[in-house]
């Protein structure tokens, strides 16, 4: 029997990675993105580089039709979900008393409700069908720590980590484990590139000195990579990871340690 994997926020930048990798790890793959094309591409390519199977969905995760669409889909084409990677996330950054309410909401929608209706239609699957399965979320530092002009965005991470808890205490009855990865600056994703302009604006120094400001603040002296996420996710999706659910697991160079 094959694992199914299902990627929400797969069709690019770290989203990709974990696609293709959990497909490296035998899984396999729905890749769901709001951008189709891109998620098309992702799972084209698992096709063609690995032995397992990969479908593309287009789906809006803060819209509850679409996510309930998105699930059927999975089950229809690949016959399960053992594994949901909720990787979906947006930032954009602003002093709070600049900070819109519609950005507000924006951040809240996609990286903290869209979690929930995944997670909610995903955890129906796997108690149906008695999958002991695994949900992760993607979360980040600024899930256990606020960040300066980004209330936002870790308003909605720090909601992730409660999420998460109620989730592990209402599915253990069911072996269904969640966690949350709490991920250090991704330095060469998409998302920390497309902020670069507003963090140079609000430290008050140069674009191309950003990255290596993120970096001194890091104990280990570099920013997290894709493949950091990845090795800390395979083993918390495995079976060696069966006795632990509802953790919030730090991926940031010792920069946070609670």
């Amino acid at each position: 029997m094959t694992k199914v994997a299902l990627v929400v926020g797969g069709g690019r930048s770290l989203g990709e990675y974990l696609s293709k990798h959990m497909a490296k790890e035998g899984y396999d793959v729905a890749v769901a993105d709001i951008n189709y094309e891109n998620a098309l591409k992702v799972s084209e390519e698992i096709k063609k580089t690995t032995r397992q199977k990969s479908i593309a969905i287009g789906a809006d995760a803060t819209d509850e039709e679409q996510v309930k669409n998105m699930v059927n889909e999975v089950v229809e084409k690949l016959g399960r979900i053992d594994l949901l990677i909720y990787n979906a996330g947006v930032a954009k950054a602003a002093k709070i008393t600049d900070f819109e309410l519609e950005t507000f909401n924006w951040c809240i929608n996609v990286n903290l409700t869209g979690y929930f209706l995944c997670a909610k239609e995903v955890s129906k699957v796997m108690i149906e069908k008695g999958i002991p399965g695994c949900i992760i979320q993607i979360n980040s530092k600024s899930g256990k720590v606020g960040s300066k002009h980004n209330a936002g965005y870790s308003a909605a991470k720090f909601g992730g980590v409660g999420l998460t808890q109620s989730l592990a205490l209402d599915l253990a009855e069911h072996n269904i484990r969640v966690h949350s990865l709490m991920l250090g600056n991704l330095l060469d994703s998409d998302m920390f590139e497309s902020l670069i302009p507003q963090y140079a604006k609000k430290l008050g120094i140069k674009e191309s000195e950003v990255k290596q400001y993120y970096i001194d603040k890091v104990p280990l002296k570099r920013g997290c990579t894709f493949e950091d996420v990845a090795n800390v996710l395979t083993f918390y999706a495995s079976d060696k990871a069966s006795y632990l659910t509802g953790q919030s697991i730090n991926i940031t160079g010792g920069q946070v340690m609670h």
